[in-house]
């Protein structure tokens, strides 16, 4: 968008930028895990680092609430400008379709790097005697990195599902105001705490918890693991009570510094609980240090889910041409990047570089591909209406454009 084009005013620039970020680490996030110091990837390089492992650890405690967090405050939005039937109707189009559409793509590219890689490692000939691939059922349907998408879905439904009683019944409001009062209560210093609550109870009562890798990825089947479910809806339900309550957004900015010294400080310890840089990665046993393991945890997804939160809304509030194409990008990115960052491993895996010169390959050869693709293939096409809800022309005039928030 230009600097010519009239920007909607109210517009939360920074969780824009934010929104797109959390998607866009993804691609370092994938591309650090052949890094590790310990095998945890299909690609593993000789070239390792604690400081790899370190990376994913921060990446990962914070990047999928955060999304959540915002996701619920739009969808809260938009289903207040759009009704009902237009929120399902975009929804289903601009999330349900892209899953059930891309994957078809996405799947296939992924089996065939991994083929690729088995032929390179066999002289050139494509294994004939591996094992054939599992069963494919609702509880093993391999969702790879795209399972947010399925999860979102979830969400929305249970968002529309708990709201309707009261949007029917509730027609003096004031369930509206008792919430709206909830909100600003649990809204302080507390509230990383008070959201972390749910998630430890989660996580320590989950059977063969890796405090390592904090919540399950939900990324097989068809029914979220409850620790997943209960992190990201949590995250979610306060987003959604966080756009009924925009002023709170003004308090949880000026709680950044708070916010920040309690994500690096319970981060820190989370990560020491966990095993530190070079983790065993195998389940936590012990029933007295459990609990305290996953009390921290939460506690530090939390504090760093706030944290990057009121930052953004501190730094970024302002309209930037470049985080808001990236912003738009970053959906495309997302989905088709995996199998870009698999092809990048592979590429690099004998290349004599240090380890964080192999990753910036990857991770600069996947967003260039990426990027590339969205310009060409995305921004300007229907694609483009598909997955972000406009289409850019190729050529830009003057007139002002009227811009959706989501």
């Amino acid at each position: 968008m230009s600097s010519s084009e009239v920007h909607r005013p109210g517009r939360l620039h920074g969780l824009d930028a934010l929104r797109g970020g959390a998607l866009l680490l993804g691609v370092v996030l994938h591309a650090s895990m052949s890094y590790f110091p310990v095998t945890i990837w299909l690609f593993p390089d000789e070239q390792t680092s604690p400081a790899a492992g370190v990376l994913f650890f921060a990446i990962h405690l914070f990047r999928m609430t955060t999304f959540f967090l915002i996701a619920g405050l739009f969808a809260h939005m938009m289903l207040g400008r759009r009704g009902t039937g237009g929120f399902i109707r975009d929804r289903l189009g601009r999330i349900a379709g892209p899953l059930l559409g891309l994957w078809w793509i996405v799947f296939p590219a992924f089996i065939a790097v991994i083929v690729w890689k088995a032929a390179l490692d066999n002289g050139g000939a494509i294994p004939t005697d591996g094992p054939p691939p599992p069963p494919l059922t609702l509880e093993t349907f391999p969702l790879l990195h795209l399972w947010f998408l399925w999860v979102l879905l979830i969400l929305y439904a249970g968002f529309l599902v708990l709201r309707a009683p009261f949007a029917a019944l509730d027609r003096a409001g004031a369930v509206g105001r008792l919430i709206d009062r909830l909100t600003g209560a649990l809204t302080g210093p507390w509230t990383p705490a008070l959201m972390a609550a749910p998630l430890a109870l989660a996580l320590w009562l989950t059977p063969d918890w890796i405090p390592f890798f904090g919540i399950p990825t939900p990324d097989k089947g068809f029914v979220p693991n409850p620790a997943a479910l209960t992190a990201f809806g949590t995250a979610f339900g306060f987003g959604v009570m966080l756009d009924r309550r925009r002023d709170l957004l003004g308090r949880i900015e000026r709680l950044w510094p708070v916010f920040t010294v309690i994500a690096l400080g319970t981060g820190a310890a989370a990560l020491v609980l966990a095993g530190g840089p070079v983790p065993t990665l195998a389940p936590m046993t012990d029933p007295e240090l459990k609990p305290a393991a996953a009390a921290v945890y939460a506690l530090a997804v939390f504090a760093s889910t706030l944290a990057l939160t009121a930052l953004s809304l501190r730094f970024l509030s302002g309209y930037s041409a470049v985080r808001r194409y990236l912003a738009d990008a970053s959906y495309w990115i997302y989905i088709v990047h995996l199998p870009l960052v698999m092809v990048g491993q592979v590429l690099v895996l004998d290349a004599p570089w240090p380890w964080f010169a192999k990753l910036g390959v990857v991770v600069a050869g996947a967003l260039g591909v990426s990027l590339v693709s969205y310009e060409l293939l995305v921004r300007h096409t229907f694609m483009g209406r598909w997955l972000n809800g406009r289409r850019v022309p190729w050529r830009r005039g003057t007139r002002a454009v009227a811009v959706p928030a989501e």
